[in-house]
């Protein structure tokens, strides 16, 4: 198996944890979790009252609404479902068009929101020690994503849920490390494809088969 050296979800052509219709394969990683451990996960869904709030709201809309919400009503019915009385919003600076469309489909439906957008502090790349021939325009003052600033201003907002909308690889994982609200995404960033990512994975037969080739990036 390429990439790794067990067996794991990816090399299952079954799915049989779905619906078990079918019957499960001898390596199955589902059915080798230890017992004591499934235990303890499960009780998490039914008495941590965190994890049994979150799940609950996200089956409810799941179930009631499969197929016919955006992305961007989920949002607002899952917000609604776990009490979120302000929304935190840590956007990119390039989607600021599409996060003002935001903010107003949340005004709309009567849910108040907090933007902080990643460049926030406007710190040049050079003082946290980024070379300045990394800066996309070296030369010029540029600033530093901040996404720890981002999600320090959404706690302090007091913020019950935050979205994310488009912030960078990585940008993103300090986010939600630092974010003290749970967060949820509405928008991937993906520069060459119109913040679609899926579509370099539904490509690799043809289009985007150089992603196949064993390159350096």
């Amino acid at each position: 198996m390429a990439g790794h050296d067990s067996f794991c979800c990816s090399d299952c052509g079954v799915l049989n944890c779905y619906r078990q219709e079918k019957k499960f394969p001898a390596q199955c990683v589902g059915e080798n979790i230890p017992q004591e451990q499934m235990n303890r996960v499960k009780d998490l869904y039914i008495n941590d009252p965190f994890v049994a709030k979150m799940s609950n709201a996200a089956a409810e809309i799941e179930g009631t609404y499969y197929g016919r919400l955006t992305r961007v009503e989920e949002t607002i019915a899952f917000a609604r479902r776990i009490g979120a009385e302000r929304i935190g919003i840590a956007t990119c600076i390039g989607l600021m068009n599409e996060t003002r469309a935001l903010v107003k489909i949340l005004d709309a439906h009567e849910i108040k929101s907090y933007c902080a957008i990643c460049k926030v502090g406007s710190i040049d790349k050079t003082e946290v020690g980024i070379p300045e021939e990394l800066k996309v325009q070296p030369g010029c003052y540029e600033s530093i994503c901040n996404p720890v600033m981002q999600a320090e201003i959404l706690n302090r907002e007091q913020t019950g849920l935050n979205v994310i909308m488009g912030l960078c690889v990585g940008h993103d994982s300090l986010f939600i490390k630092y974010s003290q609200a749970p967060v949820t995404v509405l928008v991937v960033k993906d520069r060459v494809l119109a913040h679609n990512p899926v579509g370099a994975l539904n490509g690799i037969g043809f289009y985007y088969k150089k992603l196949l080739d064993n390159q350096d990036i």
